[in-house]
């Protein structure tokens, strides 16, 4: 967890933990679903952090997530599908493109069929809504392994049992910001072990 809330028992959490390493007070600009992994973002001050939540607020912030989800989806597309959120009467707009970077279809017997497809996909939000990569990946019928929320029980039992993999399959890669006219500031992040154990045993492993 970012900061301490009543939703958890934890004892450890991001901003205490990077406040004790740099020694000063920081401010959070951009956080992850818990089970996601990757990029966050704080500000070392509140100024700071107030203008960069503003670059985000007008979505000129450009973010970059992986993720395996299951199934086949084609080699690129835009998903334009709004989502609902209880702060608004209407569902609100949500853009999502997606790169298909590899795919495989694995000697494992899940469910009804005696193999299981999986894709490898770049992911590049353009509007910033809860759980919005989640959301659209699960409309498109393709949910993310290991999302307990919307995706699908079987797969995600498979990959924790047999695969190891105790976290949803979604990282936040980069994010790339323009602070100051000709100054981009590319943040990354590499992927977690457990992720990269995932894509080479399916041999969805690229360059």
């Amino acid at each position: 967890m970012v900061h301490p809330t009543k939703i958890t028992e934890d004892k450890v959490f991001l901003m205490q933990l990077l406040r004790d390493q740099i020694g000063q007070r920081v401010f959070t600009v951009h956080r992850l679903d818990r089970p996601t992994s990757g990029v966050l973002l704080f500000g070392k001050s509140a100024e700071a952090a107030s203008r960069i939540s503003e670059k985000f607020r007008n979505q000129e912030v450009k973010k970059e997530y992986r993720a395996i989800v299951r199934g086949y989806l084609e080699e690129k597309a835009i998903i334009n599908y709004p989502i609902a959120n209880k702060k608004f009467a209407e569902p609100q707009r949500a853009v999502t493109l997606y790169k298909n970077l590899a795919q495989v279809s694995y000697p494992a017997a899940i469910g009804p069929y005696p193999s299981a497809r999986y894709t490898y996909l770049a992911l590049f939000p353009q509007t910033g809504r809860r759980h919005q990569l989640r959301k659209h990946l699960a409309h498109l019928r393709h949910p993310i392994i290991g999302d307990k929320r919307y995706g699908d029980i079987q797969h995600n039992k498979y990959f924790l049992e047999q695969l190891n993999a105790p976290n949803m399959l979604l990282h936040a890669m980069s994010l790339s910001i323009e602070i100051q006219t000709d100054r981009l500031i590319r943040i990354e992040a590499p992927l977690q072990p457990h992720f990269t154990h995932c894509l080479e045993t399916l041999g969805l492993s690229i360059l």
